[in-house]
């Protein structure tokens, strides 16, 4: 992974992170093989949502659709939406012309009237975001009283180790922006998250009305480690440092 300054990230252009046109591609033809998607945090997320079927849910940041897809062959009803035209493109052809999927900002308000499903399943897409205030409150209004929102982020304990691992200047309790260059499918782009301590994580789910009902630091799946022996080689046991997941109750 390649770490640009914080400093250049400033300098460069708003439009040009996080461009997942660009590599959308190469993005979704890793992502159906990799260990860390398809071996660990797939499979995670779907064993946190259990049994789904006949439940109404909102795929927020759905990309190019596996785990719509996943969660459609369990029987939910199932809506995605993502800001990046190119990965949805992707998932129509996954999907198929019937799925319902829609270009949404989560940033932005929701095209969704209050209440309007059972679960919210926000995959690797919060750390996106620098203000999750107003996206929590989007998310909590289309979820239904008692409804779930599932969520999964780099997990914070895991940014700050391997920053201080590179000599970096320890930042665990600051929300500060962290910039990546990747290259996916020969494409390169700036990829820019936001971390921020697991304390500043929970007061923003409970300032927006959710009741903290898992935290999840999950094993990837046993097969994988015959399949990826080289990157399991130091791994011990089942479980590494990589994302943090969380299963929330809307109030």
């Amino acid at each position: 992974m390649s770490t640009v300054s914080e400093d250049h990230a400033e300098s460069a252009h708003p439009s040009r992170f996080n461009d997942y046109d660009r590599i959308a591609e190469g993005y979704t033809a890793e992502n159906e093989t990799s260990l860390i998607h398809a071996y660990y945090a797939r499979p995670a997320m779907l064993e946190l949502a259990g049994d789904v079927t006949g439940r109404r849910i909102l795929d927020a940041g759905c990309g190019s659709g596996p785990l719509f897809s996943e969660l459609r062959d369990r029987g939910a009803i199932v809506t995605g939406i993502d800001a990046s035209t190119g990965m949805l493109e992707l998932a129509r052809r996954r999907l198929g012309a019937d799925a319902d999927l829609r270009v949404a900002d989560l940033a932005s308000p929701l095209p969704f009237p209050d209440d309007a499903f059972d679960d919210v399943i926000a995959s690797l897409v919060l750390h996106y975001l620098e203000d999750w205030g107003p996206t929590l409150a989007e998310l909590r209004r289309v979820l239904k009283p008692g409804g779930r929102l599932l969520i999964s982020v780099h997990h914070p304990f895991g940014i700050a180790l391997f920053q201080h691992m590179a000599g970096e200047k320890f930042k665990y309790f600051e929300t500060c922006s962290r910039t990546d260059e990747w290259t996916k499918g020969g494409q390169t782009v700036q990829m820019r998250f936001w971390d921020r301590p697991l304390h500043a994580m929970t007061e923003a789910f409970t300032a927006a009305g959710f009741r903290i009902s898992v935290i999840s630091e999950p094993p990837f799946v046993p097969e994988a480690r015959e399949l990826f022996p080289e990157e399991l080689r130091e791994i011990t046991g089942p479980r590494f440092l990589s994302f943090l997941f969380f299963v929330l109750e809307a109030s």
